[in-house]
């Protein structure tokens, strides 16, 4: 029998499908790199700082003016002055005085100051920003235990008030590229997988085809066959012809009989 061959060409939606998996797999890589240096990094150095009761000790108000950058529009920018603020607090962790600082993105924009405000045009207003959380930490917060966090390894002299990362952003930094991971390798499987399957069920139906086709051919020449050994056996059974049989020749040597001998 001739060997059956089948088509593994894919379709234009099986072809679409499998570029949709393809895009979703390497989107999903790209945005696992992109994540993980982006936010992944920082998120568990900031997870790495232990909690810590903190105590203020000093609030500071150098003379000292730092610069910020405001935006007033689409292309207006500029700088302005803001005056720096210093919150000394007692760490129960290394029973040492560090310097607080506000999030972890206020200390690398400015180490020196506890607090860096939003900035605004007028450097007055930055001032003003800046006196609010002095009074506070000065009235308030003074002489009140409170929570901070602290890095021995990474930043010693300085605690944090509040993290800028969570548990939630690891989450969502490692969920939402997974996700796009395995639903594109999922899509791409199951295309392969149903054309496969398909393959499979066509070479099937060929050979279900092909051979009903050679039945049908050789059902002839076996009715012939048994048409002949049919005469065969009907030559060899029928009986001697009979001696009227006007076929019948005489022998060589029969002498006729007259009619008149016979009626003697």
């Amino acid at each position: 029998m001739a060997k059956i061959r089948v088509s593994y060409e894919y379709s234009e939606a099986e072809d679409k499908s499998i570029r949709l998996g393809l895009f979703l797999i390497a989107c999903g890589i790209l945005s696992l790199f992109i994540l993980g240096f982006c936010w992944l990094s920082p998120t568990l150095q900031s997870l790495q700082s232990k909690p810590a009761n903190c105590t203020v000790v000093s609030v500071l108000r150098p003379e000292e003016m730092f610069e910020c950058v405001f935006t007033c529009g689409t292309d207006c920018k500029g700088t302005s002055l803001y005056p720096c603020l210093q919150i000394f607090v007692n760490n129960s962790e290394s029973n040492s005085v560090a310097l607080l600082h506000f999030d972890e993105q206020q200390l690398v924009l400015n180490p020196k100051c506890s607090f860096v405000p939003l900035c605004e045009r007028d450097n007055q207003k930055n001032k003003d920003n800046v006196l609010l959380w002095e009074d506070y930490f000065t009235k308030e917060v003074s002489g009140q235990s409170f929570t901070c966090f602290f890095n021995q390894q990474r930043r010693p002299d300085d605690v944090l008030w509040h993290r800028s990362h969570d548990t939630t952003v690891l989450l969502h930094c490692v969920l939402w590229p997974m996700v796009s991971l395995l639903l594109g390798t999922l899509i791409v499987l199951l295309t392969v997988c149903a054309r496969s399957l398909a393959v499979r069920a066509e070479a099937l139906q060929k050979r279900k085809c092909s051979y009903e086709v050679c039945q049908d051919l050789s059902l002839p020449s076996e009715r012939l066959d048994a048409k002949v050994a049919d005469d065969l056996l009907t030559t060899n059974s029928d009986p001697e012809p009979e001696l009227s049989s006007p076929t019948r020749t005489l022998p060589l040597f029969a002498v006729p009989i007259r009619r008149r001998d016979r009626e003697h």
